[in-house]
């Protein structure tokens, strides 16, 4: 068999509990438990891959692996893959968790959430929805190198929404908050406030109007700026879509691609959703900045990508014990001087967009659109008419550019990020930020 150059295993056990309230009713309680591992091995430039769910046998599973990949290099033999070195750097502080959730019974969590929902239930609104989940994993980290590491981590979330309508007109509201947690997410957070507020979005959207599409001076919220930031630039940003040919940043490191005043930053240390003190390859985690100054500073790497160019990231990311790709972890538009009040004073005619309802980014071409929750009309530097089937589109590079402000407020939201058939916990966040001229999509 050909030489094994690395080998590398991570091993999974997690327990997890998700409740549903439809209509005040309780539609699932579901706990689900897993345990297994991914192995890799390396030869040459062939990855050999296994995953074996329940007891883990690690040395047969590397055998395995390692035979994989002999083979695979035998028949269709590539260019030999050079891994970027692990970093000597400490792992920082853990999260602290004061409520474990399983030390609170089934019972008064769907309590709980019977009580968010009826602050929902208001006039107008037709159907609600809450759900609750939390989760435990511990991940154990080896590799033929010597590195051995463990982490535990527990994560709690729950969501509330609201549809209301006026006969045919059907609109909803959706509040959510996630984080690594445990159940005092309930303190930090004010369930009832936030289920009052997905009610009122989806009542005042009943009476707002679709405005005039066109381009127009823009100010996206924390919400809808920081989904920019994830899908338009944190996409791009990944090495492995560069080195695909499959990002618009390609070629482009060192270079002003964007207005001085931004500052794109993604940092797994934040504890944060997207938290892991060391990532899917045993790499310490660590602030990478990606633009600064609007100057391409950083790509992020697997060690794999970080063999081409330099410098691991620690951004090589797995579901559970899936092949590890590299992905985002807590990525935001850093502070700027600007307040909300400024970016007003500055727009004649415009419009303010709030908050996300998903959207689609092609990395490769660099365009973009992306649906606001919803929006309000800006004349002569005021707050005028709600709107609601809004959206924002454009180039990326473009939108870069033409950031003509940046707020002092950065807020971060958590959710999900999709990737190779991988889901992974994320944050993404920015403060308000004003735009000269973008295309918003209306009637």
């Amino acid at each position: 068999m050909d030489q094994i150059q690395y080998y590398d295993a991570n091993q999974i056990e997690g327990r997890s509990m998700t409740i549903i309230l439809d209509n005040g009713k309780l539609e699932t309680i579901s706990k689900n438990s897993s345990k297994g591992a991914g192995i890799r091995a390396l030869c040459c430039g062939s990855w050999g891959y296994t995953s074996i769910d329940g007891e883990t046998d690690l040395e047969t599973g590397i055998k395995n692996a390692s035979e994989l990949a002999a083979s695979m290099n035998k028949n269709t033999p590539k260019e030999r893959v050079i891994l970027g070195d692990v970093p000597k750097r400490k792992v920082g502080s853990m999260p602290a968790i004061k409520i474990n959730p399983e030390d609170i019974s089934i019972e008064e969590k769907v309590e709980l959430l019977r009580e968010i929902e009826k602050y929902a239930k208001e006039e107008s609104i037709k159907s609600t929805r809450v759900s609750y989940s939390e989760s435990i994993l511990m991940t154990r980290f080896m590799n033929s190198e010597g590195e051995e590491r463990e982490y535990k981590t527990i994560k709690s979330g729950f969501s509330v929404s609201a549809v209301a309508a006026e006969g045919n007109n059907y609109q909803a509201g959706r509040e959510s908050r996630f984080n690594i947690a445990g159940y005092e997410i309930f303190e930090k957070n004010d369930p009832y406030q936030l289920a009052k507020d997905a009610a009122e979005t989806a009542k005042l959207l009943l009476k707002a109007k679709t405005p005039k599409g066109g381009a127009l001076p823009v100010i996206l919220d924390p919400e809808l700026a920081g989904v920019f930031t994830h899908e338009a630039v944190g996409h791009a940003s990944e090495a492995d879509l560069v080195l695909q040919n499959d990002s618009v940043l390609s070629g482009k490191l060192g270079k002003q691609i964007a207005s001085p005043k931004i500052t794109v930053i993604d940092d797994p240390t934040l504890h944060e959703y997207g938290y892991y003190p060391f990532d899917a390859e045993g790499v310490p985690s660590e602030k990478t900045v990606l633009i600064k100054d609007g100057v391409l500073n950083s790509y992020m790497h697997s060690r794999e990508t970080a063999g081409v160019f330099e410098g691991v990231s620690g951004n090589a990311r797995a579901q559970g014990y899936s092949m590890p790709v590299v992905r985002m972890s807590n990525t935001y538009i850093d502070k700027g001087d600007a307040t909300f009040e400024e970016m007003l004073e500055d727009i004649k005619d415009g419009i303010y967009l709030i908050g996300s309802r998903g959207g689609q980014v092609n990395t490769g071409e660099g365009v973009f659109q992306f649906n606001a929750e919803k929006g309000y009309l800006i004349q002569k530097g005021e707050i005028t008419d709600l709107v609601r089937d809004v959206s924002l589109s454009g180039q990326t590079l473009d939108i870069l550019n033409q950031i003509k402000m940046v707020g002092k407020d950065v807020k971060l939201h958590a959710g999900h990020c999709g990737k190779s058939g991988q889901t992974v916990p994320v944050t993404d966040g920015a403060p308000h930020i004003s735009i000269s001229k973008a295309t918003v999509g209306g009637a």
